[in-house]
């Protein structure tokens, strides 16, 4: 059971994706053995919970996966638990944290509500280098433990044997800044999103979600931009103003292949101190581009150079004498390297 592709569901937790070998094919219907997280009539980025718990009931799915690419609102993952609790076998659920790992507690805690499985991107909300984490509670004695194992060798040798240590230091230095940071930069990374959505809102773009909600609980925030564009055109367009964006299928788009939204995230400009205020600056800019055709790319430009320090993180000074001090830890018998790590630290004292 997952997420609908066309509905924000991840790629990589359909059959087409990660799931190519290991989905049975119905004899039925002669189709992949795949059951979709049903969704709300009045609103198609939540999960409609009575429904899925008859689905589940039902269907009696092996695994459950949540998580989206297109990820606004919470899962129902504890009511998914509390649901499959007394099956014999437990199916597994895992949550797919790619987009908002970097929200873990402040979004939700899904190994708290009962997923067995976290997975998840660390250079995303999470902002450390290209890599990504599994991360469970499958304990030794339980039911589930021969799957950690498993997990394990798929993942190493099995599939990441070039895992580039290079990249580990800056993943551990991304995590000691947001283990000291998390709740600051948590919730104005939040704050921001339902600042930017209200913002795009004032300045007449429509925006996707429950208004209710602030129309977004993550760093997310859809637009649906048909009526000026498809979202490809308007996504290039503003990429032509200095705006990035992401140009998105929206629930009820004919096909995942046709964008008639963009999807945009605050968690970059959040981390170069941005905060509520200069987000609705963006949104004007945002607005100026797809209702007006105007060209911003200047002004975006002369903006951006308010923004050029990252915030939530260590003194230039504590960082790379931390990360001089992990390299010898990590390297302990070369010679070379501990004396490149010690002469690191000497320059990181130097620093005022």
């Amino acid at each position: 059971m997952n997420n609908v592709l066309g509905k924000g569901g991840h790629l990589s937790s359909q059959p087409m994706g990660a799931l190519f070998n290991y989905i049975e094919i119905d004899p039925a219907t002669g189709k992949e053995n795949v059951v979709n997280f049903p969704v709300r009539a009045d609103n198609p980025y939540k999960i409609d919970v009575a429904r899925m718990l008859q689905l589940i009931d039902e269907h009696r799915p092996e695994l459950l996966v949540f998580g989206k690419s297109m990820f606004i609102s919470p899962e129902p993952v504890r009511e998914a638990a509390a649901a499959i609790a007394q099956l014999d076998p437990k199916p597994v659920i895992m949550f797919d944290m790619a987009h908002v790992l970097g929200l873990y507690g402040a979004f939700q805690q899904p190994l708290h509500e009962g997923a067995d499985i976290v997975t998840g991107s660390t250079h995303k909300t999470f902002f450390g280098p290209q890599r990504g984490v599994i991360v469970s509670n499958i304990e030794k004695g339980t039911p589930l433990a021969k799957l950690w194992p498993e997990i394990r060798s798929r993942a190493f040798p099995g599939s990441t044997s070039n895992h580039h240590l290079g990249t580990l230091l800056a993943l551990l230095v991304a995590t000691q800044e947001m283990n000291a940071f998390k709740q600051e930069y948590q919730q104005q990374v939040r704050r921001n999103a339902k600042a930017f959505a209200a913002a795009l809102v004032k300045h007449g773009v429509h925006v996707e979600g429950d208004p209710a909600d602030g129309y977004t609980d993550t760093h997310q925030v859809l637009l649906r931009v048909i009526m000026h564009g498809s979202g490809e055109d308007i996504a290039e367009r503003l990429e032509r103003s200095n705006i990035i964006v992401n140009y998105q299928a929206l629930p009820d788009d004919e096909s995942f292949l046709q964008s008639s939204g963009i999807r945009t995230g605050v968690q970059e400009m959040t981390r170069f101190g941005m905060t509520e205020q200069h987000v609705d600056t963006v949104a004007g800019y945002i607005a100026d581009v797809i209702l007006h055709g105007a060209n911003v790319a200047e002004e975006v430009k002369r903006f951006r150079q308010d923004f050029l320090e990252m915030k939530y993180c260590m003194p230039e000074h504590e960082a790379l004498e931390f990360g001089a001090q992990a390299l010898a830890m990590m390297l302990p018998t070369s010679g070379h390297i501990q004396r490149f790590a010690d002469h690191l630290i000497a320059a990181a004292r130097m620093l005022p």
